[in-house]
């Protein structure tokens, strides 16, 4: 079967996964594994005064009861999370003061306090499941409660409880722009206007909780882990860290993935502990989470507290942003990405001269935040978005001309922003445009008398959007054509979802010229896969894509001069084309398989620099972001007496440079439309004065369902980045970065005539009612 670059085909993985085939972190199981359980503490804040761990050792079946000083007495190390503030080409965060930007470290197992709900202060290890969790509630933890705090403005206040004695909360305080320049910018316009605004904290919700085996083998110092994330090469140079042992006595080992979006990206501290844990009981030890251990222990994200201004002349043109970006990191330094992408693309995809930001990071007694799909870019595109929403409604504007008259034209493009950040090439109104004509936007006059008639309140929004995508900058791809017809390609990413087998199946086909069933994916084992940054910040394919592509020259390179020995030509008289090296301008060819199979047999056919297997490696750094960018239109229908909401149209029109694979393209802006629709309307991690999850279980954490999201209606817009040979700007974030100013918009321009200038996220029907009484008032 031939499938090649651009071809809609289904997906390799499909088959094994809906047969019960897939191989999930769950379903490893090894001979003598015995089981884990943990300790968690019920406190925010406490010290850590003493753990008796007697009657839980005493308990028949019990091997080992692990403690935070057990931890520190073996020399485990902090987890080395990549909390840089920033590395280029992106922005980089410098401290006002002229401080280097701290880190607060986060243990396995912390010896003397507990900073959040959940922490794992014990792990218990048993014969059987059952076994761990009883002893588990006999461990006795002695704890001395500190102050709590939550709320990220109270602990940027001088004075706040301290979560560290020797790190400040503010972990970064930092400025970027022309601060006078942007004075200058609103002291002469003609209209301004404010926002101020939460982005909630939200958590991934992925349908495997996570879950790990850890293997040590004494006889080679070794250590396997078995678990699923966002990388197993970053995840084995952790553990390696953590232990403190060679990287070589690491492996690392993922099949199916069930749910990231950015969650499973940092290392967890359970995947430390059962291979650290199966060195001190000599057997294989598992850890599968609960789902209420999975909301209080998984990384959240979002949790930024904005304050925001558009400055705008009398035509419209905007002048210049001002904005105060807080971002609660939670208890520890797990990532400052959120923060740094969101300030370098604040501008979005408008011709704003001047900015000036205000970026802050602040530690409280929560869950640490992470990179939560698209990471800081749904965050300040929600800001932006809503900023001129809410111009044109209070000074008079039309918003679609207001869009129209600000969006940078392809013409200005290469275009950098005020922050520093160079876009590449784009066309952002045409998308606009695209969006709306698919929405019917002229119609919805219509629409909306027609809901009158009902007593509905009918509302439709607009968001334009643009992303940045960058990520881990070193890829690796392997890739070997074998005289049997087979061609492995090995790569350093790792897919959740995101179709590797089969979209990088498609570009190899077609650059080898061979059956797309016969080019095999590996991503899954450290053993083989040797480098790579793994998958996130929509990276995958446009990394992978370009060391997959110069393995496959390469190959082709090597196969020109294995065939001219073969067919008794010159090596420059040899083409390439559809799979077969051909003499130019006879019909003697031979096929790249015959040529791999030749190689292989190293029986002399072809000189001894030539012989051995068809294969090549590109290792590569590349530096370099993608711009993906669309629209989405939404449309939705209130209940004005119940505050209920229909989402009942959505429209979204992405720019992907190239799509591999346009039903691929399709279900990850699905995917992540219906995302980004459930922070706007339903989800939300809510913490109590005292640091308590409040939403710790479906019960209480609404989440997206079918029944209430319509049928998407998507579009791919292909304009060709220049950045790469593919064209490939990223396919993976898109669905939810345009999905919350959309659906507010939506919302806000429904209820606008009970003169509602605003609406905070989620947009329950409680919030939406009480807008409607106080705007009776």
């Amino acid at each position: 079967m031939y499938a090649g670059i651009g071809d809609t085909v289904r997906r390799k993985e499909d088959v094994r996964l809906i047969s019960g085939r897939g191989s999930y972190s769950d379903d490893f199981n090894l001979p003598g594994q015995v089981y884990a359980a943990m300790v968690r503490s019920p406190h925010a804040h406490a010290r850590i005064s003493g753990i008796d761990c007697a009657a839980a050792r005493a308990l028949p079946g019990v091997l080992a009861v692990l403690t935070g000083a057990d931890a520190r007495a073996d020399g485990l190390n902090r987890i080395p999370h990549l909390a840089a503030p920033g590395t280029p080409p992106d922005i980089v965060l410098k401290n006002r003061d002229g401080s280097p930007v701290p880190a607060a470290p986060h243990h396995v197992l912390p010896a003397d306090r507990v900073r959040h709900v959940g922490t794992a202060v014990a792990c218990v290890i048993a014969e059987t499941l059952v076994a761990a969790k009883d002893a588990a509630e006999k461990v006795l933890v002695a704890y001395e409660p500190l102050p709590v705090v939550t709320d990220p403005k109270a602990a940027a206040e001088p004075g706040a409880t301290r979560l560290y004695d020797d790190l400040p909360n503010v972990m970064i305080d930092a400025e970027i722009g022309d601060a006078a320049a942007v004075d200058a910018a609103f002291a002469r316009a003609a209209h301004v206007t404010r926002l101020d605004t939460w982005l909630n904290r939200v958590t991934g919700v992925p349908m495997e909780p996570r879950s790990a085996l850890g293997v040590y083998d004494a006889a080679s110092g070794r250590y396997t882990l078995y678990a699923g994330s966002g990388g197993i090469v970053r995840q084995k140079r952790e553990i390696a860290q953590i232990l403190g042992v060679p990287l070589d006595d690491v492996r690392v080992i993922a099949r199916e993935i069930g749910g990231n979006f950015g969650t499973r990206n940092s290392f967890f501290p359970e995947f430390a502990l059962v291979v650290w844990g199966s060195r001190k009981v000599g057997r294989p030890v598992k850890w599968t989470a609960e789902r209420h251990e999975a909301f209080v222990t998984d990384y959240m994200g979002r949790d930024l507290t904005v304050r925001a201004e558009l400055a705008l002349d009398a035509d419209g043109r905007f002048l210049a942003l001002r904005s105060s970006n807080l971002s609660n990191v939670g208890a520890h330094s797990g990532s400052y990405v959120p923060l740094v992408k969101g300030v370098g693309l604040a501008t979005a995809g408008y011709r704003i001269p001047v900015s000036h930001i205000s970026a802050r990071a602040v530690l409280t007694n929560t869950m640490c935040t992470t990179p939560y799909r698209s990471a800081g870019r749904p965050e300040v595109i929600y800001v932006i978005e809503r900023l001129i929403d809410k111009a044109a409604q209070e000074h008079g504007f039309d918003r679609v001309a207001l869009r129209r008259r600000n969006l940078i034209p392809p013409s200005a493009l290469p275009y950098k922003n005020p922050q520093g950040i160079t876009y590449d090439n784009g066309t952002y109104r045409a998308v606009m445009e695209r969006a709306m004509e698919l929405g019917d936007w002229r119609g919805f006059k219509k629409r909306r008398a027609e809901a009158r008639r009902r007593r509905r309140l009918r509302g439709i929004g607009l968001c334009c959007y643009l992303e940045t995508t960058g990520g881990y900058p070193r890829e690796r791809a392997d890739v070997t054509v074998h005289g049997n017809g087979k061609v492995d390609v090995v790569v350093g990413t790792l897919s959740s979802g995101q179709s590797h087998e089969t979209t990088f199946a498609q570009c190899v086909a077609e650059w080898l010229g061979v059956p797309f069933e016969d080019v095999h994916v590996f991503e899954n084992d450290t053993d083989i896969v040797k480098e790579g940054g793994g998958s996130h910040s929509a990276r995958s394919m446009r990394l992978a894509g370009i060391v997959m592509g110069n393995a496959a020259e390469a190959i082709i390179d090597k196969g020109k001069k294995i065939a001219a020995h073969m067919l008794e030509a010159a090596e420059d008289d040899i083409g390439f084309a559809a799979g077969r090296f051909t003499v130019k301008g006879t019909d003697r060819a031979v096929s790249i398989v015959a040529v791999a199979a030749v190689a292989e047999r190293n029986d002399g056919a072809v000189p001894e620099d030539l012989r051995g297997p068809l294969a090549a490696t590109s290792d590569e750094t590349i530096r370099q972001l993608g711009f993906p960018y669309g629209a989405h239109v939404c449309e939705v229908e209130i209940d004005p007496d119940t505050g209920a909401l229909d989402l009942v149209r959505y429209v979204a029109v992405d720019d992907v440079g190239r799509a591999i694979n346009p039903m691929v393209v399709h279900g990850q802006t699905h995917g992540g439309a219906a995302q980004g629709i459930g922070q706007a309307l339903w989800e939300c991690c809510t913490y109590d004065a005292d640091g308590q999850l409040l939403a710790a279980s479906f019960m209480d954490y609404a989440m997206p369902r079918a029944d209430s999201l319509p049928s998407f209606t998507t579009a791919i817009s292909e304009v060709p980045t220049p950045t790469n040979k593919l064209g490939v700007r990223g396919a993976g974030e898109g669905g939810t970065t345009g999905a919350l100013g959309a659906v507010v918009n939506a919302v806000v321009d429904a209820l606008a005539e009970c003169g509602v200038s605003h609406i905070e996220m989620p947009v329950t029907p409680e919030r939406i009612w009480r807008a409607i009484q106080a705007g009776k008032k």
